[in-house]
């Protein structure tokens, strides 16, 4: 029979202070969900009533063809409709996002001391980030997942200061992943008249960060939530899935398709990547393109990982719509901001929707 604990306060620091995470609840053998992790069922995932997105991956080489165009307006009309499309041809090689996956297993698979050094309070290197759910201290209902997050600010230090048990593997990754970046865009800038160049590449991907998470197997997973639903703060995020699935997102009210206001699930594609558009990039396109409000299934079948590159501007970046998309729009529906203000208010509050991003909104908005 496996132990229970005597109040949440106990279970809390079992997960997080001791560094067991999820992970070390689901290895006790529990039968059922804590009620810490059961979220009301205004938030609860029902797999069954979900359709599936059927839109194709977008072929990443033909930007480098006769199909430039075509593959550029395919690639805009799904960040200005759903915020989330998968590539293909991308340039990062499938034996490293194998190697990815099965490196996020085995660190998670670490004891939990090995893992508990990297907390926030004590971590050797303010670079380097373990932890679970998203702000544990702010939500009603923890979210059933750990990840170990990893800070790029350049080669030596990442080599240095991330885990050794997954540095190598996670530096190539955000390595190869630069140029296929960059393409997306200049993609996405050049449809709103800014040309990205060296000197300005920093304005809108300065900041670059890898997670690892991981969703540990969960018996009741129709009562939790392995991520709430939230828009992603930055620019671009690239999301490498396992085969598994439990993606979800949210179709906008205010766009030409099917489905709307109905969550789809994002079906895992062998050796495709996940991108979704950030709240940075629906702010300088003055809410042209829309940052995806997603969220993620937990299953009873098999753990699950995904590892995500997040891509941003620097802390010290003032952000605000571009001035030629305004011109063109007649009004600024976001105000002036630095992107450090946005991302203390971001990560000051549980996951709420895209509720992140009432704090750069105008009344015109």
């Amino acid at each position: 029979m496996a132990p229970s604990f005597d109040n949440e306060t106990s279970l809390f620091n079992f997960v997080v202070r001791d560094g067991n995470g999820v992970k070390g609840i689901v290895d006790l053998g529990i039968s059922k969900v804590p009620q810490a992790y059961i979220q009301p069922p205004a938030e609860q995932i029902n797999k069954k009533n979900a359709s599936k997105c059927e839109i194709p991956p977008i072929d990443l080489s033909k930007l480098d063809g006769p199909d430039h165009g075509e593959e550029v307006n395919q690639i805009v009309r799904a960040a200005e409709t759903l915020g989330f499309f998968q590539v293909v041809n991308h340039g990062v090689p499938t034996e490293l996002l194998d190697s990815l996956k099965q490196t996020a297993h085995n660190f998670f698979g670490l004891p939990p001391e090995r893992k508990a050094v990297y907390r926030r309070e004590v971590s050797p290197s303010p670079l380097v980030k373990y932890g679970t759910s998203f702000v544990p201290e702010k939500e009603k209902a923890l979210e059933w997942k750990d990840y170990i997050s990893m800070a790029y600010t350049n080669d030596d230090e990442a080599l240095q200061q991330w885990p050794v048990e997954c540095r190598v593997v996670a530096l190539q990754y955000l390595k190869t992943s630069h140029e296929m970046v960059r393409k997306l865009l200049e993609a996405l800038l050049g449809n709103l008249g800014a040309e990205l160049d060296d000197s300005k590449i920093d304005a809108f991907i300065g900041k670059k960060m890898v997670n690892m998470n991981f969703y540990p197997t969960c018996p009741n997973p129709e009562l939790t939530i392995g991520v709430g639903r939230h828009s992603d703060m930055g620019t671009l995020t690239i999301l490498l899935q396992d085969g598994i699935g439990g993606l979800f997102v949210k179709v906008p009210q205010d766009v030409n398709m099917e489905k709307k206001g109905e969550w789809v699930e994002i079906p895992p594609i062998p050796g495709a990547l996940v991108i979704n558009i950030g709240d940075m990039l629906q702010i300088w396109s003055n809410g042209r393109y829309k940052s995806a409000e997603h969220r993620v299934r937990t299953t009873s079948t098999k753990s699950r990982v995904s590892i995500p590159i997040f891509t941003s501007p620097q802390p010290t970046q003032k952000i605000a719509p571009l001035p030629q998309v305004v011109e063109k729009d007649g009004v600024a529906r976001y105000k002036e901001f630095l992107f450090s203000d946005y991302t203390n208010n971001f990560f000051g509050n549980a996951h709420d929707g895209k509720k992140s991003l009432e704090f750069a909104k105008t009344n015109s908005a």
